[in-house]
């Protein structure tokens, strides 16, 4: 310290079990008020608890709390025992860390709030100390509000009046200055020994018991309320309550009054803060004062801090905040410190619990023990505290939350410090306000980014199953910690557990197998989430009874053979931990029916945020239309594919001596047949029949003309007709279906297998791209001449020509959709196609057709547009003798 003399020295050792840190806050604030330096009090007792904290709770040693008073301020020096410790390299600068951390922020706290500040180290402790000077004043000054320029002071009129009203014990006016009397129009005669509750406009709150005869009873009450003047106007005024002794010692209220917007006036002025910086430029924030500068610049940190600071002011174990709904009926727990957090976090109580004014969250309330009020605090139920104190947040006079200290000890607090906390609370009431609705756009900003993501994402598919994996891909982990998604198949199935997920995938069996055991939440159609208690209470129960397998207990109770802690056992515990927080339940309703319910759920005892909450409702809309769809569209699928499938041949027969293979490719997604087509087929011993054909079009309706043609193909060959009058009788055929008729083009051929090796084949080519032989020289020739389609004119004169295979030779029949192939300008075309024929000399019949397919599919960048077949048949040759 210097120079300084030290004037008093006090020191403790305190031990390192949690209530330490307490205790350290207590013997420092209790030390520096004893040697009067109240203005360094409230710093001196946030460092104290972070460097303790440190030290008893993370560092796990007893801590050594030194105070040392000199005329100009103090310095307190805290030290630890840990006996292995990194020394910092004084090479590389100090580095705190992240503020977010659990531990490490005394030092950060120490360069914000002390005025000088210093670590030293040993082989066997950590010595850290900080000095707070004392603030310069004038003499004859105890404490001044900020320096203000001009144009931000209160507008007065010719002098600002304030009226002192005096009022007794049972609440009668027994002073009224000049002042009240200018202000209100009623003179002293005309109110004395009247009720004040006569004159006041009260903003009573409804369903609940508060009001100016309450406040009245404080010690000290600041706030806003109106007075009716002699005319019958409501007078806003800002009116600061203080209630004293008489001469007699009977107990009497004093009520200064000023106008609302003058409220400067009566207001207490804010500590003059340490820096010297601010007292030289004469700005003050009275935020900062109580947070400490930097502010955090996000609303958890900001709400940690403020519970942190609450609780070191007032000496507390434990300190929370809530937030108050859009609707102010509940408040949701945002923050705390010393209580169980990840319990209590977004859990929610009603505005209005508990019994009388203490109950309610719009006004100070203090518990001296909660033991003789049980469930007045609901928040603190079971946690051991006993001492209470509670205040609200407002910002412009609407209820924003409320912000509690609480003590282990009963009878810790007293309407002083209902009043020192409020004074906290009403300084960071608006930047709690601004930095939740931040927050609230933020989180509306990220819904709506959300939901337009889950929108495409679930209109890319139209697969069932991969819709109920995006539904709960899209939940964990942004929305909840697992999921289950139940399907109902029609009005009368129950429901179905079709799809489970946990965050962490080793989690997920012993979740399916849970939920698998318990009966499915009822699909209730009413919009919106609702609580499902069942996952979580068959989870405890499943562990409580491993629990007791465990100890050797039975069913009983009674003591048994002891148990091990195998896999099995584990699992139960890990799910029942994972389960047992709040697990909600959305119907999947679409098209005003249910067809399934989205199942949430948070590890133990968390709780759903409202805000995600209706974000999950938001999802499950455009969830449900997409399963709902995904399973429509599979049913039409299924059917179509169904209907499809009849339309294709059995199965290719097997033709002695004659090597057969087909390809066949349909254009369009789940189309199976399109126009294009194909068959091969037994006509009678010894002779076969084959046919490929091409339907004007693509589709169903080309896939209609392509059964009805293979089918009388069929029928008409086996009948005995030749190939002429075959497709004569079909050209009839189509023709009969009028406006349905298609254009068709046909390749009809008989093949009669030769005892010397060979195979007779006799070919009609109606209007289609013209059969290829392979030689076995490598030559290509057209095997047929082209003549008329079919499903144009009704009078056809047909011919059939006839070719004869050697052994060795390649018969190719293909579609248009193979010599049709194009990219850009070019395409393969018939002799595109001959020339690829050429290169397979001495190939089998399937390899022949797949080098054409390649051929094909390698022309062109893009998928092919129009249907495909190919149609290859080869005479082997002999075996060599």
């Amino acid at each position: 310290m210097g120079s300084s003399v030290i004037t008093a020295r006090a020191a403790a050792t305190f031990d390192p079990v949690g209530r330490s840190v307490a205790t350290a806050r207590a013997f420092v604030r209790d030390t520096l008020q004893g040697w009067g330096y109240t203005d360094v009090v409230d710093d001196a007792v946030v460092l104290t608890s972070e460097l303790v904290t440190n030290a008893v709770v993370h560092a796990g040693t007893a801590a050594d709390v030194l105070c040392l008073r000199t005329e100009d301020g103090v310095r307190i020096e805290v030290s630890d025992h840990y006996p292995e410790r990194e020394i910092p390299l004084q090479s590389t600068g100090p580095d705190f860390g992240s503020p977010d951390r659990e531990n490490g922020r005394g030092l950060l706290l120490c360069a914000a709030l002390a005025t000088r500040w210093g670590v030293e180290y040993s082989p066997t402790r950590k010595h850290v100390w900080f000095q707070l000077d004392l603030p310069e004043r004038p003499v004859g000054i105890r404490s001044a509000g900020p320096l203000l320029p001009v144009g931000l002071l209160p507008v007065a009129d010719e002098r600002v009046r304030v009226a002192v009203v005096q009022i007794d014990s049972s609440g009668a006016i027994a002073a009224w200055n000049e002042d009240a009397a200018f202000l209100f129009g009623h003179t002293a005669e005309q109110v004395t020994g009247k009720q004040l509750t006569d004159f006041t406009a009260w903003p009573q709150t409804p369903g609940t018991n508060t009001g100016i005869v309450d406040a009245l009873q404080l010690s000290r009450w600041e706030g806003s309320y109106g007075i009716r003047g002699a005319d019958g106007r409501i007078i806003p005024v800002y009116a600061s309550h203080l209630r004293v002794r008489d001469t007699h010692g009977e107990p009497s209220t004093v009520c200064l009054l000023v106008r609302d917007y003058e409220r400067a006036v009566l207001q207490s002025p804010a500590r003059t803060p340490v820096s010297d910086t601010n007292a030289e430029s004469g700005k003050t924030d009275p935020f900062e004062i109580f947070i400490g500068s930097p502010a955090p610049d996000d609303l958890d940190g900001l709400l940690q801090r403020t519970v942190e600071r609450a609780r070191d002011m007032l000496d507390a174990d434990a300190a929370f905040l809530l937030l108050a709904t859009d609707d102010e009926t509940e408040l949701e727990v945002r923050a705390t410190t010393g209580l169980p957090s990840a319990r209590q976090r977004f859990a929610r109580v009603p505005v209005e619990a508990g019994t009388g004014r203490y109950g309610s969250a719009r006004m100070p309330a203090v518990h001296e023990d909660l033991d003789n009020v049980p469930g007045a605090v609901p928040l603190l139920g079971g946690t051991g505290m006993r001492s209470v104190v509670t205040v609200p947040l407002k910002v412009e006079g609407r209820l924003t939350g409320s912000l509690g200290v609480a003590a282990e000890a009963a009878g810790r607090y007293s309407n002083e410090e209902a009043l020192r906390l409020q004074f906290a609370a009403d300084r960071i009431a608006l930047a709690v306000e601004s930095a939740r609705l931040g927050e609230l756009e933020r989180l509306r900003r990220g819904s709506l980014s959300f939901l337009v993501e889950a929108s495409d994402l679930l209109a890319g598919t139209l697969d069932r199953d991969q819709t109920l994996a995006l539904m709960a891909q899209m939940t964990v982990p942004t929305l909840a910690t697992w999921c289950a998604v139940y399907t109902i198949a029609d009005q009368a199935s129950e429901p179905y557990l079709s799809y489970v997920l946990h965050e962490d995938e080793e989690r997920i069996d012993g979740l399916k197998a849970l939920l698998s055991k318990i009966a499915p939440p009822d699909p209730v159609p009413t919009p919106g989430a609702r609580v499902w208690a069942a996952p979580s209470e068959a989870a405890h129960q499943a562990a409580l009874r491993t629990s007791m397998r465990t100890l050797g207990l039975g069913e009983t109770g009674r003591l048994g053979e002891p148990g091990r802690l195998g896999p099995g056992i584990r699992t139960t515990l890990a799910t029942a931990a994972a389960v047992g927080g709040e697990t909600v339940v959305l119907p999947l309703v679409a098209r005003n029916r249910v067809i399934g319910m989205l199942t949430l759920g948070k590890p133990s005892d968390d709780h759903f945020r409202q805000e995600i909450l209706e974000l999950a409702e938001d999802l499950s809309r455009r969830a449900a239309l997409a399963l709902d769809n995904a399973r429509l569209y599979s049913e039409r699928m299924a059917i179509s594919q169904s209907l499809q499938r009849s339309l294709l041949p059995p199965g290719l027969p097997e033709v002695p001596n004659v090597e057969i293979e087909v390809i066949y490719r349909a254009a369009g997604e789940g189309n199976e047949v399109g126009g294009d087509f194909y068959d091969v087929f037994p006509i009678r011993d010894g002779a076969y029949g084959f046919a490929i054909g091409d339907v004007c079009g693509t589709g169903p309706e080309a896939a209609a003309v392509t059964g009805l043609a293979r089918h009388a193909l069929r029928l008409l060959a086996r009948e005995g007709f030749g190939g002429p009058a075959v497709l004569e009788r079909l050209n009839a055929a189509i023709l009969d279906e009028g406006a349905r008729s298609r254009f068709l083009t046909l390749l009809y051929g008989e093949l009669w297998p030769q005892e010397d090796g060979s195979a007779l084949l006799k070919v009609v080519c109606a209007g289609h791209p013209l059969p290829l032989r392979l030689s076995q020289d490598g030559s290509v020739e057209a095997a047929a001449e082209p003549q008329p389609l079919l499903g144009v004119i009704e009078d056809l004169e047909l011919y059939e020509q006839t070719v004869t295979l050697a052994p060795g030779d390649v018969l190719l029949c293909v579609t248009d959709g193979v010599t049709e192939r194009r990219e850009g300008t070019r395409m393969l075309g018939d002799d595109g196609l001959a020339d690829v024929l050429a290169t397979c000399t001495g190939l089998t019949a399937g390899a022949v057709a797949a080098r054409i397919l390649r051929a094909v599919e390698r022309f062109a960048a893009e998928p092919a547009s129009d249907d495909m077949a190919i149609l290859a048949m080869r005479v082997p040759e002999p075996p060599a003798a």
